[in-house]
């Protein structure tokens, strides 16, 4: 009796492993569908405009102004360096105020109801789309300054990356341990010393990780670049006129009726993508298996 119990007993055991394994596998292979789904846009992505911009990249398209309607050639250095110019306004402007914003979250108690005001303004900010920060841009920016210029464009492009700096420098300085800044204090540091030189130095790598994720946000804006800074054909190097970028030139080539422009449309908006991609890449490599003090 006590044999055929445990025969019974035994059987059961294997026949339960066996479904658990068969209900592992089926969940394994659901998940990897899933997975493979999630992934194929960008793969489908960049597989369509690999082949059909890849035969528009070249030296002269990287260094040309447009040509002509009607001729071939040309290409959009111009809107490179624009875009270039455009980025670094937005740096400058939008660096500073989201890494303060981010410290003073960071630093702030969590019971701090200003600080919680601000995180929310923050995340709503985040939230806000691109075309309305352009219409805030051009009232406030453009009007008042009575013209298109690429400050206008940069101060746009700002208020897009000041949200992303301040929430991902919050997460990233919350990382370091809160012993760090008790023995900073304790060997008689003020607070500000401790944030500059024992915090901020610490999480140098992840604050650069939330600079590169910014700048790859805003450098992919088209709406806010449409009411601001506009457009131009020529090279532009002044903060107070009209300057083309790769967003803004890729929709006007795109949306004209020459084939040419079209070819070229899809060679910027593929070195657009390596561009963002190429940023997003680094800051994860920069980040990935980085803890504090390393």
């Amino acid at each position: 009796m006590e044999i055929a119990t445990k025969k019974l007993l035994l059987e059961f055991m294997v026949t339960t492993q066996a479904k658990r394994k068969r209900k592992n596998i089926f969940a394994n292979l659901v998940l990897s569908i899933l997975a493979i789904l999630a992934v194929s846009p960008l793969v489908a992505i960049l597989g369509f405009l690999i082949s059909k911009g890849i035969g528009a990249l070249s030296w002269e398209f990287l260094t040309s102004l447009p040509a002509p309607y009607g001729e071939s050639g040309g290409g959009m250095g111009h809107s490179i360096v624009g875009t270039f110019i455009l980025v670094l306004f937005a740096s400058l402007l939008g660096i500073p105020v989201g890494f303060g914003a981010g410290i003073f979250l960071a630093e702030s108690s969590k019971e701090s109801r200003f600080a919680s005001i601000v995180r929310l303004c923050a995340e709503m900010l985040a939230g806000v789309p691109s075309i309305v920060v352009g219409l805030f841009a051009y009232f406030v920016a453009v009007l008042p300054f009575g013209g298109f210029s690429a400050f206008a464009g940069g101060f746009a492009l700002s208020v897009i990356m000041i949200p992303v700096i301040a929430r991902t420098s919050e997460e990233i300085l919350r990382l370091v341990p809160v012993h760090v800044r008790e023995a900073g204090l304790a060997l008689g540091l003020p607070r500000w010393q401790v944030v500059m030189r024992i915090v901020l130095r610490g999480s140098r790598k992840g604050l650069f990780t939330a600079v590169l994720l910014a700048v790859a946000r805003a450098s992919g804006e088209t709406a806010p670049l449409l009411f601001t800074a506009l457009n131009s054909r020529l090279w532009s190097f002044s903060a107070t006129q009209p300057i083309s970028s790769l967003p803004v030139q890729i929709y006007t080539y795109a949306t004209s009726p020459s084939e040419e422009w079209h070819q070229q449309a899809w060679g910027g908006a593929l070195l657009l993508v390596l561009l963002v991609l190429g940023m997003s890449l680094f800051a994860r490599f920069l980040f990935s298996g980085k803890k504090y003090g390393t």
